[in-house]
């Protein structure tokens, strides 16, 4: 008869193989079933090791508030053991807590002091605290920084170009169909198009209002996450963005799949070309901590140039908080708020144009989730709360609204309908990651303001797994 730590070890290796076929929920399960087995005492090794295993799971699922408790105990298991600090530090560091950050990276580099990535990760976590000092004091002083892109293009360029530096519907269907051959365009046409984008950005509130009385009809959908080639297929479906046919994707554009520019740079194009009947709003993932773990950074460096990056971060930095539809939906990206009493006025007010806070009214919006239990309660990721069906009611009673819909969470179907079918999630990328075998979904409201939900398939895109620019960033 297997002991009981036998029967552990086989379970972390079946956690291994789940996590391996980046099915996160299914290892974590397994690697929480190893735990129970273990005695505190004597297999102290093995349950370091299933801690930082579970933290790794947890990492991956955007469960940081998570990762931050198994790494805790998996350091105090095992205070020898890398990869918990490592972890912890990613963790803090996608959190904005640079310092903890930095101290783990630093003793992680002193454990394993030929590892490249480590170091690097010490530079990065140095660079963002110097960055976080120096915007600090630009806000402070009020200070603009003005600085110049190049927009010429130059005669061998043989792809699509602006017509008299304008966006045009024959602009966007060309680079469609360029992106959809796997080419990039000229970075210069990049730079034109995000400097365009700031400019119609600037003019929305931070949360925008839109007539479903003029417009007709509009198309939410949630996630697409780089997942281009699925994003061209909602086109397909639904027919193209046009006056006719408003849409309005409801953040995380970028990051994890590895087709972030392309998705970025057609949704930006198509905001300037509409910029009253297609609407963007940031999520969590239109954030300098997040992109430079999970994809984007390296993606647009890769593709384009680092200028290109941070002038899209300055884009993500003007894009709205929150829509609503008809006056009587609210489309944010995470949730509602940690405290009772916010007005939709309060919402409208939020000085955007800055990197995510670690709490109040826009990092609510961004990372909130809903829970089925009455009232708040803490978040596993480590940021925002959750909320439950009767803050929902409250919210929407106090605003005179009929509905929430939110986006943030991968769903089987690609939506999920609760709290008394005042609260539906969405999320647009399916077989997210290439790994997680749902639905996507896109929600269509005309006149009548009844959600009318759609679910479809993926597609396949060229053969670049998910994460492919991230550079391995979690493991080492």
């Amino acid at each position: 008869m297997l002991s009981n730590r036998q029967k552990a070890e086989n379970l972390k290796d079946r956690g291994n193989q789940a996590f391996a076929q980046k099915n996160f929920n299914n290892a974590a399960v397994i690697y929480t079933s190893a735990i129970g087995l273990c005695d505190t005492y004597e297999d102290n090794d093995l349950l370091a090791v299933l801690y930082s295993n579970r933290s790794f799971a947890n990492l991956n699922l955007e469960n940081y508030q998570l990762v931050i408790e198994d790494t805790n105990m998996a350091i105090e298991l095992n205070p020898e053991y890398h990869k918990p600090y490592y972890r912890r530090a990613c963790a803090n560091f996608i959190l904005r807590n640079f310092t903890d950050a930095l101290s783990d990276f630093k003793v992680v580099a002193k454990m394993v002091p030929k590892n490249g990535l480590v170091q690097k990760k010490v530079s990065e976590c140095k660079s963002e605290m110097t960055r976080e000092l120096f915007s600090s004091a630009i806000h402070r002083e009020e200070v603009v920084i003005v600085k110049n892109y190049p927009t010429d293009v130059p005669d061998d360029y043989t792809g699509p170009r602006l017509e008299d530096g304008e966006v045009t519907e024959e602009f966007i269907s060309e680079m469609i169909e360029h992106f959809v051959n796997e080419k990039c365009i000229h970075v210069n046409i990049v730079y034109q198009i995000l400097l365009k984008a700031k400019e119609v950005l600037a003019t929305f509130n931070s949360l925008v209002r839109i007539d479903i009385d003029r417009i007709k009809k509009i198309t939410v959908c949630g996630d697409v996450h780089g997942q281009f080639y699925d994003v061209v297929n909602i086109f397909n479906l639904n027919g193209i963005p046009s006056e006719d046919n408003p849409y309005l994707f409801n953040g995380d554009f970028v990051d994890r799949g590895s087709f972030s520019c392309e998705v970025i740079i057609t949704f930006l194009a198509f905001k300037i070309l509409y910029p009253n009947h297609f609407f963007l709003a940031r999520g969590n993932h239109e954030s300098m901590a997040m992109n430079k773990i999970y994809g984007y950074w390296g993606e647009i460096k890769f593709k384009y140039s680092d200028d290109a990056y941070d002038l899209s971060c300055e884009v993500f930095n003007l894009l709205p908080l929150a829509h609503v539809i008809g006056n009587k939906v609210l489309v944010v990206h995470g949730g509602l708020f940690s405290q009772d009493g916010v007005k939709l006025e309060d919402i409208e007010s939020i000085n955007r144009n800055r990197e995510p806070p670690q709490s109040g009214l826009m990092s609510d919006i961004l990372w909130a989730d809903p829970q089925p239990g009455l009232g708040r309660g803490p978040s596993k990721r480590g940021v925002g709360m959750s909320f439950g069906p009767d803050v929902t009611k409250r919210f929407l009673d106090d605003n005179g609204l009929k509905l929430l819909i939110r986006s943030h969470e991968v769903k089987e179907q690609g939506f999920e309908i609760e709290a008394d079918g005042k609260l539906i999630t969405v999320f647009s990328a399916p077989n997210y990651c290439d790994a997680m075998g749902n639905k996507g979904a896109y929600i269509i409201f005309e006149e009548d303001m009844n959600p009318q939900i759609h679910s479809f398939v993926h597609v396949r895109h060229p053969n670049i797994k998910p994460m492919h620019y991230a550079g391995n960033m979690f493991s080492i």
